[in-house]
């Protein structure tokens, strides 16, 4: 196995971890909205804004400040917004499926007539 092939391997591995660790973060923000909604008999979904400013703001205003200055302001304006105002689960699942189809690699196909 050459260097190239080994690093795609630790790259897929590494990929697939984030995407788990984005998927369990997912139905955790899920359950917990769940529970939130059964015990306010109404639909309830946490904005990923809202749980980041009731976890850390600092690290929220730093973020901000950073894509302002550094990035480009159009940057935080009309996209970190809208995805600061999606559902907590929605984001992290929807970064869940984006690193595991990074990560995918069709299979092989095995037989007796399949090219090498």
């Amino acid at each position: 196995m050459d260097l190239a092939e080994e690093f795609m391997r630790t790259m897929r591995f590494l990929l697939r971890a984030i995407s788990l660790l984005a998927l369990v973060v997912a139905v955790i923000a899920a359950v917990i909205d769940m529970i939130k909604s059964v015990a306010a008999s109404q639909l309830i979904m946490t904005s990923l804004g809202a749980e980041w400013f009731q976890l850390s703001p600092d690290t929220l205003n730093l973020t901000q400040a950073v894509i302002q200055r550094n990035v480009h302001p159009y940057i935080w304006d009309p996209v970190m917004q809208w995805i600061l105002l999606q559902p907590t689960w929605g984001v992290f699942l929807f970064l869940s499926l984006f690193f595991y189809l990074i990560a995918y690699r069709k299979p092989r196909p095995a037989g007796r007539f399949a090219a090498r």
